[in-house]
């Protein structure tokens, strides 16, 4: 069992589909089903999992998801990647069990990066 897809609640597609890109995401779908129902898949570089952009797909309010995370090689670098691109994120926080980046996107869902700790 893994999981593929999780949906992401934003309030305007276009706008959070920007952003994502811009903070290095692939945009792998982008199809319009009906009037109602646009499905807008993106993933994070180098992830099995995606993110589907959901305007009623699911219950949950525009912003609602908070401590998605991914694991990235560098957390210095990650930032700076951010910070170019004009995405506002935290300071690298240095914690025992890794370094976090911290950034929302522009509806509020919160997202962390973290670099892990070197066990050996």
């Amino acid at each position: 069992m893994k999981i593929e897809l999780l949906a992401v609640p934003v309030s305007d597609i276009d706008r959070a589909k920007d952003f994502y890109v811009k903070a290095g995401f692939t945009a792998d779908h982008d199809t319009t089903v009906s009037p109602e129902v646009r499905f807008v898949q993106l993933t994070p570089p180098g992830s099995a999992c995606s993110i589907v952009l959901d305007l009623n797909f699911t219950a949950m309010e525009p912003g609602s998801v908070k401590g998605i995370q991914c694991v990235v090689a560098n957390a210095d670098e990650s930032l700076a990647f951010l910070r170019e691109r004009g995405i506002e994120a935290s300071e690298v926080d240095e914690q025992p069990w890794g370094r976090f980046v911290h950034f929302s996107d522009p509806d509020g869902n919160g997202w962390a990066l973290q670099q892990l700790p070197d066990w050996s």
